[in-house]
């Protein structure tokens, strides 16, 4: 027989532990459906695991400039060894891994004993698939089956990395963002398929950890989403650390190398269990690259295909999302999707976001929509690059009339101190609301300054209120009202 729920939560990401410990405090019987580990992406594999790792190659790239502070590394004098050019820094990626799994072990534990310990709440671990538009048939760890039913059932699956289909693909091992952070030897040398976020992230933390880096880029720029300036500002800085761009190169093959491939790969690549003794050619049309490693960056797939969507009337886009309305409702009543799966954000704070819309909607009376959203985001290089509103080239394209600023951030007295004074700050404003449109900033601890803009944004108010706000010297945010000083029409 069924068992009856008031709602059912599938998947434990950054929407569905709140969420489902919110319908629990409210009265509503709940159940929670998770096939594999509790924190979903971000926790897992994702947000938490890779700022564990870039944390642990910034440490490395400080220890090589130490001697630019005046600090000293062991027996160090004329401070050759720790200079950028002959720094004897080496990385344990054994510890690094060890150190990342006790972090998401912390996180994944506590957020299935917040759900275990919530009043209200079931936990089942199983593979949940609809079998009606208010019917789900969980496949339990132990092979049985258990079918639940409930008027409010909640999507919240996340994603996947998405791997393109290449001839000799199932003749190699290839990373995603996954299993690159199961390996615990380095790479010789890693080859990133991609141009974006994930791409630029792995390969400035990969190269500070002492390895070489090339990233194979489609287009002829990274970061497409992005003004010309900011890609190229972000670009230069890995390259000045040794990350190598080839751009117009995806590859078109992909083999396992012999005794006869580079025998610089060898040692790196026998030890990661891979495939051959020597690693991986990559065909790029014309010529050949030889690497230890393969990495693919090149986006996401949503987790829907084996959600029996069919059996309950949820309809699916040609990219696999689930369509929802600014309530992040389906199309069949009683049925919400939150986080990745809706093409609404593909970001822990967009799916977090999401909980607090439906929470507020539904238990609060409020009326809430995803539609009021400012998006907003970080690119966690170093420095980082963090993003709110549209884009000039946005503003642009719309011919809105617009003034802009920007300012470098070397006039940062905070960037000058710490010796970052890489990248700049940008913003847009309308000239006639005077609402800001849209801020950049690709700094050192850009990815906190750039709340000022979004604050200021949610709250609907003129840039004069930021602009006239007094901020604690000496920071970053401090100069946020001397850059809207500097804002002129844009030509």
């Amino acid at each position: 027989m069924a068992q009856r729920f008031d709602a059912i939560v599938i998947g434990t990401g950054q929407s569905g532990p709140p969420l489902a410990v919110r319908l629990g405090a409210s009265g509503r019987k709940t159940a929670v459906i998770e096939r594999a580990a509790f924190g979903g992406t971000c926790v897992n594999v994702g947000c938490t695991p890779t700022k564990a790792y870039v944390a642990c190659a910034r440490a490395a790239h400080v220890a090589r400039h130490a001697a630019d502070f005046g600090v000293r590394i062991g027996n160090a004098r004329d401070g050759v060894e720790n200079s950028a050019s002959g720094a004897d820094v080496s990385v344990d990626l054994a510890f690094v891994k060890a150190r990342k799994d006790r972090i998401i072990g912390t996180s994944r534990d506590g957020v299935e004993h917040w759900l275990r310990s919530a009043p209200n709440v079931t936990v089942l671990q199983g593979h949940a698939r609809f079998s009606a538009a208010h019917a789900v048939s969980v496949t339990l760890a132990s092979g049985e089956t258990a079918t639940l039913e409930a008027p409010e059932i909640f999507i919240n699956t996340g994603t996947r990395a998405a791997v393109p289909e290449l001839p000799g693909l199932d003749r190699i091992r290839y990373e995603t963002n996954s299993t690159l952070l199961a390996l615990e030897v380095l790479p010789a040398h890693l080859a990133i398929v991609g141009g974006s976020y994930v791409a630029l992230e792995f390969a400035q933390m990969f190269r500070r950890f002492g390895r070489r880096v090339t990233v194979l880029v489609r287009g002829d720029r990274v970061l497409a989403r992005e003004d010309d300036d900011v890609a190229r500002a972000v670009q230069d800085v890995l390259a000045r650390e040794g990350v190598e761009f080839r751009f117009g190169n995806a590859p078109r093959s992909v083999a396992p190398l012999g005794a006869s491939g580079s025998g610089g790969v060898t040692a790196a690549r026998a030890a990661a269990g891979g495939p051959g003794p020597d690693g991986i050619r990559i065909e790029l049309g014309g010529e050949a690259l030889d690497v230890s490693h393969l990495l693919f960056a090149t986006g996401r797939i949503p987790n829907t295909d084996d959600l029996g969507l069919d059996a309950a009337g949820i309809e699916r886009d040609k990219h696999g999302l689930i369509p929802v309305d600014g309530a992040l409702r389906t199309r069949v009543p009683g049925v919400w999707a939150l986080g990745d799966v809706n093409g609404r954000g593909a970001f822990t704070h967009t799916s977090y976001d999401d909980y607090q819309i439906v929470a507020a909607n539904l238990l609060d009376g409020a009326h809430r929509s995803a539609d009021a959203r400012i998006p907003a985001y970080a690119v966690f290089v170093d420095p980082p690059l963090a993003r709110v509103g549209v884009s000039e080239r946005e503003v642009r394209a719309s011919g809105l009339p617009a003034l802009i600023a920007t300012m470098p951030m070397s006039r940062v007295g905070r960037a000058r101190e710490r010796g970052e004074t890489d990248g700049f700050m940008k913003a847009l404003v309308d000239a006639r609301t005077r609402r800001i449109l849209g801020a950049t900033i690709f700094g050192v601890e850009g990815d906190e300054a750039i709340h000022t803009f979004i604050d200021t944004m949610s709250a609907d108010a003129p840039y004069t209120t930021l602009e006239y706000a007094m901020h604690i010297h000496p920071t970053v945010s401090e100069l946020v009202p001397t850059l809207l000083d500097g804002l002129r029409p844009l030509a």
